[in-house]
């Protein structure tokens, strides 16, 4: 199968950007356009602090806009460092899963890729899973790269 158009999603953690760099290896490959693409919930920077200090294994969540555009340029450079030539990066509002699937139906997406961590964490299982849901609801392809420390990547 051949990919013109992939979406990586990216929260700013060390775990998003293995997805990227992924996601720009395939992008490489195929000759396609990359999209990087962060959701995020915005904040003030005290309701920022304090909802940090509280997600633990989930602080990579990404609120606050300043956040949100700092992740979002360091995943697209990274994309590009890693080898993606034609690379667009969308910050959206909102839930990471309806973000990433609004922009899949609008730029006819051919494959999402994102990265498994939270799978397995208790705050995975509690608040979802953005690969999960993905998995289950996307319209498109979905590769979801092991990005967890111990994996092959």
């Amino acid at each position: 199968m051949s990919y013109a158009t992939i979406a990586v999603g990216t929260d700013g953690s060390e775990s998003s950007l293995r997805a990227v760099e992924r996601a720009a290896e395939l992008a490489t490959e195929a000759d396609a356009s990359l999209v990087v693409v962060c959701a995020f919930h915005p904040m003030t920077a005290r309701e920022q602090a304090v909802v940090t200090s509280g997600l633990g294994d989930a602080r990579f969540r990404v609120t606050g806009t300043d956040a949100a555009t700092e992740a979002l340029q360091a995943a697209a450079d990274h994309a590009r460092a890693s080898g993606a030539s034609r690379v667009d990066s969308r910050l959206v509002e909102g839930d990471a899963v309806e973000a990433m699937l609004s922009l899949s139906n609008e730029l006819s997406i051919d494959l999402v890729v994102v990265g498994n961590r939270g799978i397995n964490t208790l705050s995975g299982r509690l608040l979802g899973s953005v690969a999960s849901d993905l998995s289950q609801r996307a319209s498109c392809d979905v590769l979801i790269v092991h990005t967890t420390p111990g994996g092959r990547r």
